[in-house]
């Protein structure tokens, strides 16, 4: 709970020393940038006060598609302050290398939950819920649990409120991969701090037009 409120403080900060908008409710972008033209640009905004950046808890091709096109905003503290000693300023294209390694390193797992998945027989499906001819709302909810809602549910059912065998299997099928792809994310891999070496991208001061100048650069 400390280290929450302790993000969430940090990100309010820095979206009014940079005059970048919230985003209300539960959303996968921490602050928005509107530039002078109206284009709006998406953030991802990071603190640390150590050798390296924390990202996510589990990190899975869902992030490299959020990532793709997000900007990035890290504020760096010394140990026990209160504020930020300097920020830098990440572009899609900079954070791309680290995310693509980290990609590369989870691929062969995912892909093999896909593999994993197609191979499960009528067979395997017999074992597992018995060897019927029609299957219950109930008979998929104790299968795949709490990863479909009610309505996905509902929509999967090729039945007068049921499951054929073989729709049965295609559920079975996507249990598999979800186990699999569950043990196969990256638990908070860290960036660094070696990978911003080369960034000349630090702000320190005039932090809202330094920023816009940045952001701007990176997009012609």
């Amino acid at each position: 709970m400390q280290q929450t409120f302790q993000d969430d403080s940090r990100e309010t900060e820095t979206r009014t020393l940079f005059d970048l908008e919230a985003v209300p409710g539960r959303s996968e972008t921490d602050a928005v940038l509107t530039l002078d033209s109206g284009q709006r640009i998406n953030f991802e905004l990071k603190s640390t006060s150590k050798e390296s950046v924390t990202t996510v808890r589990d990190f899975g091709p869902d992030h490299v598609a959020k990532w793709e096109d997000k900007h990035w905003l890290i504020s760096f503290y010394d140990k026990r302050a209160e504020s930020p000693s300097y920020y830098l300023y990440g572009s899609p294209k900079m954070m791309d290398g680290w995310i693509q390694e980290k990609l590369e390193y989870i691929n062969p797992d995912f892909n093999s939950a896909n593999i994993a998945a197609d191979r499960i027989q009528i067979t395997d499906l017999d074992i597992i819920l018995g060897n019927k001819e029609f299957y219950t709302y109930e008979d998929a909810k104790k299968l795949h649990k709490k990863q479909y809602t009610s309505a996905e549910y509902k929509a999967k059912m090729d039945l007068p409120n049921g499951y054929s065998k073989i729709r049965m299997l295609d559920i079975y099928k996507d249990r598999i991969r979800y186990l699999i792809k569950r043990g196969s994310t990256l638990n908070n891999p860290h960036i660094p701090r070696s990978y911003f070496d080369d960034w000349n991208t630090r702000i320190d001061s005039d932090y809202p037009n330094r920023l816009r100048q940045l952001v701007i650069e990176s997009l012609t």
